[in-house]
């Protein structure tokens, strides 16, 4: 049952139209997590693009972020008065998980990845769930993936494996250094297929020991070279935190959705 997010919290920062559903069961995951979605202002006037983002616990209420507020609902909110909109589908980590359910790759410090298990829950379970109750557009060229550092390395993981599902995708800040070696050469297997790919990096991050830079520009250029439609951004004052994804958002949203 989905209820009106804003009437079931005595505090929240939400702008807009947000649902929630509690306790969607997973059966790829074998557990549950509430989903939360945003409706645009004039729902019910159409049919609209749909964007399934990661770490929904940040996307649109303060009260329940871990790292800051993306301001996912204020920004569509803003843009909308520019004729672009969509709905946008916010997946919650599961917590402790949350690393292995965004990387599909098995790691030695980490353990098994259950990205493939995820996307899973999102394509066979989450979608044709959301496509039957809303007023969605539901080929692959309107419905998208979006999210930031591991969530951006799932993003692109995701477009590249279920292209038949996903015609864009953003991945901000994507943690491709824990899976570099994998992901070049997933994306030199992939075939070449119509969309459209935002990828994006903030200058600062270059001091992270994690090899933020230069795996992502690097990535970038194999994916034009493959012939993608791709947008590359560096920021030039951006961090690996929620406030600078959430700045670089607007001009993220208009490139894949016009």
């Amino acid at each position: 049952m989905w209820r009106n997010y804003v009437e079931s919290r005595e505090q929240h920062t939400v702008t807009g139209d947000v649902l929630i559903r509690e306790g969607v069961y997973s059966p790829q995951l074998n557990n549950n997590r509430d989903v939360l979605v945003y409706l645009p202002p004039s729902y019910g006037a159409r049919r609209y693009p749909v964007i399934y983002m990661h770490d929904g616990q940040n996307l649109f209420d303060a009260v329940t972020s871990f790292a800051g507020e993306w301001g996912v609902d204020e920004t569509l909110e803003a843009l909308s008065e520019e004729g672009i909109e969509a709905i946008v589908v916010g997946i919650p980590n599961y917590g402790k998980q949350r690393i292995r359910e965004y990387n599909p790759f098995d790691n030695r410090r980490f353990g098994r990845g259950r990205g493939d298990l995820y996307l899973r829950f999102i394509v066979e379970t989450l979608k044709p769930d959301i496509d039957r109750t809303f007023d969605t557009l539901p080929d692959r060229a309107h419905t998208g993936i979006l999210g930031s550092s591991m969530g951006g390395l799932i993003s692109l993981y995701g477009f590249l494996r279920h292209p038949a599902v996903f015609g864009f995708v953003g991945a901000m800040s994507p943690a491709f250094w824990i899976a570099a070696q994998e992901m070049t050469t997933l994306i030199e297997h992939s075939p070449r297929l119509p969309g459209k790919i935002y990828l994006d990096m903030g200058r600062h991050e270059m001091q992270r020991k994690t090899g933020y830079l230069p795996v992502v520009p690097g990535i970038a250029g194999q994916l034009k070279e493959k012939g993608f439609n791709v947008l590359y951004v560096e920021d030039q004052e951006g961090r690996h935190l929620e406030a600078d994804w959430r700045r670089r958002l607007p001009d993220a949203l208009r490139f894949l959705l016009t």
